[in-house]
């Protein structure tokens, strides 16, 4: 059975990322953080998108000995802001890394789809579809944008200490130009692909809730009881 069956619907994956950020974000949120981390990894590896999923606990990780484990080791005023901050970030991380898996495996004609079926205004829609496939063109352009400065020595704390305003400038200027040609190669899609008609578009393959929708409801719901059940370890 190829990947590409055993993907998740795209309404799921929406569900998943806004029930996950409102759990974390909430005022108990410490509670479900780990378990979210945990779904974010499993995420990953079922993508396979190996450095995420490595990436992910060694941040969190990290986060949780400046945020817990430093303020007891050296109690002063400067750990104490570390120690809020990443209280607060490791939420994001979580939420990020839950978000990761929506952008990642989730196109723009599969998001418009599963948009159409829930009967969101049109504008709604074609402007996040636009967006899912906006952001990483850029990321993409700001890649390569880096490797060129890297090579030319403007990268890092030396290269902007010496050329404060020429990194600046070397990486403003093509991220310009790269954002709006990007801009309008996306707009050009969007009208080949049918934007502005009037005609109800069709999906060639349209969003249905499978089986791994059903096992990922029944282990975020697991998940779920067992962050309110188990004893929390992010206090």
């Amino acid at each position: 059975m190829s990947l590409r069956r055993l993907g998740l619907d795209p309404r799921t994956k929406i569900v998943l990322v806004i029930a996950c950020s409102i759990a974390v974000m909430s005022p108990a949120g410490n509670r479900f953080v780990p378990y979210a981390l945990l779904l974010a990894i499993g995420l990953a590896v079922w993508e396979g998108e190996w450095r995420r999923a490595a990436g992910l606990p060694m941040v969190a990780a990290a986060m949780w000995m400046l945020g817990w484990l430093l303020p007891v080791w050296w109690p002063n005023p400067l750990t104490a802001i570390i120690s809020i901050a990443c209280v607060y970030l490791i939420r994001f991380l979580v939420a990020i890394g839950v978000g990761a898996h929506l952008i990642a495996t989730t196109s723009s004609t599969q998001l418009a789809a599963a948009f159409r079926t829930w009967r969101i205004p049109r504008p709604i829609s074609v402007t996040l579809a636009v967006m899912l496939r906006f952001f990483p063109v850029v990321g993409t352009e700001a890649a390569a944008v880096l490797d060129a400065m890297r090579l030319r020595g403007l990268i890092g704390v030396r290269g902007l200490m010496r050329h404060p305003v020429l990194s600046v400038e070397r990486f403003t200027v093509p991220m310009i130009a790269a954002s709006l040609r990007a801009s309008e190669d996306l707009s050009a899609s969007a009208i080949l692909r049918g934007l502005g008609s009037h005609r109800i578009p069709t999906s060639m393959n349209a969003p249905r809730f499978g089986a791994p929708d059903l096992v990922l409801v029944l282990l975020v719901a697991a998940l779920a009881a067992a962050a309110l059940l188990l004893p929390a370890p992010l206090t």
